[in-house]
């Protein structure tokens, strides 16, 4: 099956590749490096050719809200279209858990255009709603500023490794027309697993959980970031993830 990884080179995507190549897949992998464009589209329809799969797994350089905005619906208009002139057969495309809820966040308004396209397009697809990663939890904790102040909302975080068996396995199935998400196998609230990770990382620091604080722009309900129904989850949980992360200081 010829599958054509759009981000291929990132976190997520790399990993994807190597996992499809390994079980004997033609893949392409689509990045500015490789000579294929999503913006600008140059590359695109030479790579789609004779594609039976896309996954889409690109992200915006850019959180600024009108640039997260232009990435998502440019991006989105161009692989689609491309799609269609190949027959590409099935749409993968990673987004994010409470995506709908966020409409306050630029960033996440920018997802929601992505799948408003997906879904008008009439190709077959399956978006995967993912929880947070793991990885991103020195980035959540610099978002929270100087005094550290996060959201008391629940998280279920997942490890790339995990996310990445999930897009593989699911690239390969039918295309669902609809949503499928994958979570980590642990749930807590956000200040509280920030803590731990300090803690566990020798960061003398303290989280100050507060119900008002916002993530990315977005006032978080408590459950807006875990699914509220049935979901995949993966193996590896907050410990097993951070002794194999490398950020564990040694005393």
């Amino acid at each position: 099956m010829k599958i054509l990884v759009i981000g291929g080179t990132g976190r997520i995507g790399s990993k994807v590749v190597d996992r499809l190549r390994a079980a004997g897949h033609d893949i392409v992998v689509a990045a500015p490096s490789t000579g294929i464009d999503i913006i600008s589209g140059d590359g695109l329809d030479a790579a789609m050719a004779g594609t039976d799969v896309v996954i889409d797994l690109a992200n915006s350089p850019s959180f600024e809200d009108a640039a997260v905005l232009a990435f998502f619906q440019t991006a989105g208009r161009n692989i689609l279209a491309a799609e269609a002139k190949a027959g590409v057969r099935h749409h993968v495309a990673l987004s994010v858990v409470g995506t709908d809820k966020l409409a306050a966040s630029g960033y996440f308004r920018g997802k929601i255009a992505q799948e408003t396209l997906i879904r008008e397009t009439g190709i077959a697809y399956t978006i995967i709603h993912s929880t947070q990663f793991f990885e991103f939890l020195p980035g959540i904790l610099q978002s929270a500023g100087e005094a550290l102040r996060l959201p008391t909302a629940l998280v279920q975080p997942i490890s790339a490794d995990d996310v990445a068996d999930a897009v593989a396995r699911i690239s390969l199935q039918p295309a669902v027309n609809g949503v499928v998400e994958i979570a980590g196998p642990e749930r807590a609230p956000m200040d509280e697993l920030a803590q731990r990770f300090l803690d566990r990382t020798h960061d003398p620091r303290q989280v100050v959980g507060d119900v008002q604080a916002p993530y990315f722009g977005a006032q978080l309900q408590h459950d807006t970031l875990v699914p509220v129904g049935q979901a995949w989850l993966g193996r590896q949980g907050f410990d097993a993830w951070l002794q194999q992360s490398g950020l564990v200081r040694s005393n």
